[in-house]
């Protein structure tokens, strides 16, 4: 419930990546951002907010570095997810991946997981979990990701080339995600998609009168 109710009220957005600033990785100023402010920000803000959450309720967890599969090479592991420890078992859960990430924890074992509409697997390939989803009648490999305890500070390199670099998603595209209870919007650029019960409705919009319709936002100043 703590994860689904993050996913359907903070968006996933580069906003301020778009503005030419780098997101800061200081819990206070993250916090500001995204609680106080009500905006949304990429992995290591929302991820790092809902770490915050986990911590104040009790739970255990650490962080760990995920590498991205959507990019047409290999890449370093710069992605941030959180494993949670409960009952003896390790959970996967992820609040900042946008596209069709996951909309629940889901535990680390290989085989396939339905989470309302959406369809899940984790594979062990070489020692570490692959996380893939059903996109289109099609399985896409997400991200792989290690059981390996990685402190918050090793992000802020991570967080540097994603904020900067000319190959990544974020310096490259207008983005915003969220999910709803029966799918998710993603808006990329002037593409809007509508997503409900596996159905998809494409749009042409204009990207800033969208960003604040569909997701209460306007462009970071």
């Amino acid at each position: 419930r703590l994860m689904q109710q993050q996913l359907r009220s903070i968006p996933f957005e580069n906003t301020e990546v778009q503005a030419g600033r780098i997101p800061s990785m200081v819990p206070e100023d993250i916090v500001e951002k995204v609680i106080n402010r009500r905006r949304g920000g990429y992995c290591y803000e929302v991820n790092g907010v809902f770490s915050m959450a986990l911590s104040a309720i009790g739970f255990e967890w650490y962080f760990a570095g995920a590498r991205s599969m959507l990019y047409p090479t290999r890449r370093p592991k710069t992605h941030m997810v959180l494993i949670v420890r409960l009952n003896g078992r390790n959970y996967l859960c992820d609040c900042g991946f946008g596209g069709y990430a996951l909309r629940s924890p889901m535990e680390i074992r290989e085989g396939e997981a339905v989470q309302d509409s959406d369809s899940y697997r984790l594979e062990l390939i070489d020692g570490e979990y692959v996380l893939g989803a059903m996109v289109q009648g099609e399985w896409q490999r997400l991200y792989g990701f290690a059981l390996q305890n990685q402190e918050w500070i090793e992000f802020t390199l991570a967080n540097y080339f994603n904020a900067t670099s000319p190959d990544t998603v974020f310096t490259q595209k207008k983005l915003a995600i969220m999910q709803t209870p029966k799918g998710r919007k993603i808006l990329v650029d002037n593409e809007l998609k509508l997503i409900e019960n596996g159905k998809m409705e494409k749009l042409e919009v204009e990207y800033e009168s969208a960003l604040k319709e569909y997701f209460s936002l306007t462009p970071f100043m």
